[in-house]
C-alpha cells in the first residue's frame, strides 16, 4: 500500500512518464507523416507518367510538387539526385515542365536571381562551381549509403555537367537573363544547380567573401 509520503513521488512519476510517453507518441506520428527523399523517390517509381492523360496525369503532377514542395532543404537536394526524374520529365510536354518548374520554386528564387546579378563575374564562377562540387559531394555520400538508389556516377541525371560555353554565358549575363532566355528542358535540368546556388546566396558565404 503506497503511503501519503510516497504518493506524490508515485504521481510525479506517472505525470513524467505520461509526459514522456506523449512526446515519444509525437515524435512518431510526425516522422511516419515527414516527407522524405525516399518516400519522393517511391512515389516516382510507383507513378508510370506516360499512361495517364487528362485530369489523371495534372494530378500526378500537382501531386509530385507538393511531395517536393514538402521537402527539407537537404531532402529535396537528395530527392534532386533520384534517377527517375529523367524519366518523368521526359514524359512531360514543355507546357507540363514550365508549370512544375513554377510550381516547385524555392521562396525567394527570383530574389536569388537578382541578387546574383549583383555578384561580380569571379563570385558568380565561384558560386556556380561551388554549387556543382556540393552537389558532386551529395551524390557520393548518397552512393556511399547500402542499398541506396541514387544515380551512379555516370548515371543520366546526377549533378548536371556544364560544359565551360553554358558556364561562360551564366557567368557573363547572370543568373536572371540566362534563366529568362532558358527553356523549360533547360531549367528543369539546372533546378539542381540553381537550387543549390539560391542555398549558398541565402547563408552568406558568398557576400561575406566579398568583403
Amino acid at each position: 500500500m503506497v503511503s501519503r509520503r510516497q504518493r506524490p513521488v508515485l504521481v510525479a512519476a506517472v505525470m513524467v512518464l505520461l509526459v514522456w510517453g506523449c512526446a515519444l507518441g509525437g515524435y512518431l506520428i510526425a516522422r511516419s507523416t515527414r516527407m522524405t527523399a525516399e518516400k519522393v523517390a517511391a512515389y516516382l517509381h510507383s507513378v508510370d507518367l506516360s499512361r495517364l492523360s487528362g485530369a489523371a496525369r495534372a494530378a500526378a503532377i500537382r501531386e509530385l510538387a507538393a511531395k517536393l514542395n514538402a521537402l527539407s532543404p537537404e531532402e529535396r537536394r537528395k530527392a534532386r539526385l533520384e534517377r527517375e526524374w529523367r524519366r518523368w520529365f521526359d514524359e512531360m510536354t514543355d507546357v507540363e515542365k514550365g508549370a512544375f518548374i513554377d510550381a516547385t520554386a524555392p521562396t525567394g528564387f527570383k530574389q536569388m536571381l537578382a541578387a546574383f546579378e549583383q555578384l561580380p563575374p569571379d563570385k558568380r564562377r565561384k558560386t556556380i562551381d561551388d554549387a556543382l562540387k556540393r552537389l558532386r559531394e551529395a551524390r557520393d555520400r548518397a552512393q556511399a549509403q547500402p542499398g541506396d538508389s541514387t544515380p551512379d556516377a555516370a548515371g543520366t541525371n546526377g549533378p548536371p555537367v556544364l560544359d565551360e560555353a553554358l558556364r561562360q554565358k551564366m557567368t557573363t549575363i547572370g543568373l536572371k537573363t540566362f534563366y529568362g532566355e532558358s527553356s523549360a528542358q533547360t531549367k528543369a535540368e539546372l533546378a539542381p544547380v540553381l537550387e543549390e546556388i539560391q542555398r549558398t546566396m541565402e547563408s552568406g558565404a558568398v557576400f561575406r567573401e566579398r568583403h
